[in-house]
């Protein structure tokens, strides 16, 4: 067909193509249709613009716009790609809070304001490099999560523009990316004074403001640490199509807050522990990543300490172990009808060796120090999932599932499978799974599939 093209057309037609799959929301690597993306009938999980269920695996890439050069954030964009990441996070600007400089300028002098801190005066040069990072993403299949002006940078600059200019500031944003397919809007992020109610009204000014010229994308806000979650300020309800959840505690126990609240809408685990901070270990970035799975979230996303602030060296720290785990744990999950999946609240499903549910804590060693079981399952009884995050003996109610039980552990380090002794099992009564034993790095954690014939 390309062939038929005469002269000058023939050249151009890969290009006009590339637009057209660019415009419909194709990624040229993946060369699948995502985005946009929207909520699910039920109000628990996102899907693609074609109802399928999509899983937010996401990568913290603060200060990509502001950080690195375009063929860089190609290199990077192409291969959180290929490590099944199909979000990520950054900042539209960025100052030094964010991994950037002081004046929310690029690595080559761009500044976002053509007045500094005036809201009014938007630098098209610098907005046109944004763009530019956005439709690279676009190309490699990702949806960008886009903080129009993170909190905890720029609170200052918000308070001295004053509602209106912020307003003002968000309907420009809202007229200018709403053609873009591939984003989720994110307001705030260590929003600590959201309590404060001129504060909070500043930011979601911006949100409005976005909104009054941009209803095709999801929105969602991200408060404080060292937990909360997006509803816990009841003036964000209205704004978001999805509730972040912010935690340095066991993931599981504030996911379940959000995860009961009414109306239901997606919940996501937006930040928790990263790579190379606070000293957690390679078992702990599993254990936030499957805790909040189970307790009900769509999504996570991760982070590591060189590349969020995009650190000397950044592409050097790409092909880490927790990346690959995220890789593996996304696999997991989409093999199965994960979308049918319910916690298992009321212990039905799992009846004993459960360990202790998370109340109150010291963070980050307190998340390696819990020992909670966390399961969810099928209503029809074809499918369970439990995570068990050490060494030890679970009874398992198998009158749950609707068949015979095929029971196999998933170990989250390899991504193998390990069929159980005596497997299948018939579905009467409770029945014992025992943890296979240690890992390689020393960790015990494993998940327990349990799939109904």
């Amino acid at each position: 067909m390309r062939n038929k093209i005469p002269g000058i057309f023939a050249a151009l037609a890969p290009f006009v193509l590339s637009l057209l799959l660019a415009s419909c929301g194709v990624g040229e690597e993946t060369g699948t249709f995502v985005y946009p993306l929207g909520v699910s009938a039920n109000g628990r999980y996102l899907v693609d613009q074609f109802n399928v269920p999509f899983i937010l695996i996401g990568d913290d890439a603060a200060s990509l716009m502001v950080d690195v050069s375009p063929a860089d954030a190609e290199q990077y964009l192409a291969k959180r790609a290929s490590q099944g990441f199909n979000v990520i996070s950054t900042e539209l600007i960025c100052n030094s809070y964010g991994g950037g400089r002081s004046d929310a300028s690029t690595f080559d002098g761009l500044i976002p304001f053509t007045t500094p801190g005036d809201l009014s005066t938007p630098h098209e040069a610098y907005f046109a490099r944004c763009d530019g990072m956005i439709r690279a993403a676009a190309r490699h299949g990702l949806t960008v999560m886009l903080n129009p002006a993170e909190v905890s940078g720029f609170l200052g600059l918000l308070r001295a523009n004053g509602l209106e200019k912020c307003r003002a500031f968000g309907r420009f944003l809202g007229s200018r990316y709403r053609g873009f397919d591939n984003l989720i809007w994110k307001s705030g992020c260590d929003f600590q004074t959201w309590q404060t109610d001129s504060d909070n009204a500043l930011v979601a000014a911006v949100a409005e403001g976005i909104r009054e010229n941009d209803q095709r994308h999801i929105h969602t806000v991200q408060l404080n640490y060292q937990v909360s979650s997006s509803r816990d300020s009841s003036r964000w309800g209205p704004l978001i199509e999805l509730e972040a959840v912010y935690s340095y505690y066991p993931a599981y126990a504030e996911v379940l807050v959000a995860y009961d609240r009414t109306p239901a809408i997606p919940v996501f685990l937006v930040e928790s522990d990263y790579e190379f901070e606070n000293e957690a270990d390679d078992e702990r970035l599993r254990r936030q990543a499957y805790w909040s799975f189970l307790a009900g979230s769509c999504g996570h996303v991760y982070g590591n300490r060189y590349v969020w602030p995009m650190l000397s060296g950044w592409a050097d720290w790409l092909d880490t172990v927790g990346a690959a785990q995220l890789g593996r744990c996304k696999t997991f999950f989409e093999s199965l009808a994960w979308p049918s999946l319910a916690p298992d609240q009321g212990h039905d499903l799992v009846t004993s060796g459960l360990g202790t549910f998370w109340t109150e804590g010291e963070i980050h060693s307190g998340i390696s120090a819990n020992d909670y079981v966390t399961a969810a399952a099928a209503g029809d009884g074809t499918l369970a999932v439990v995570y068990v995050p050490s060494e030890r003996t679970i009874t398992v109610d198998l009158a749950r599932m609707s068949g015979d039980v095929t029971a196999r552990w998933f170990d989250p380090t390899t991504g193998t499978y390990h069929a159980v002794a005596g497997s299948p099992f018939p579905h009467a009564g409770p029945q014992l799974f025992t943890t296979p034993g240690a890992h390689a790095d020393g960790a015990s954690d494993w998940i327990l599939l349990l799939e109904a014939r």
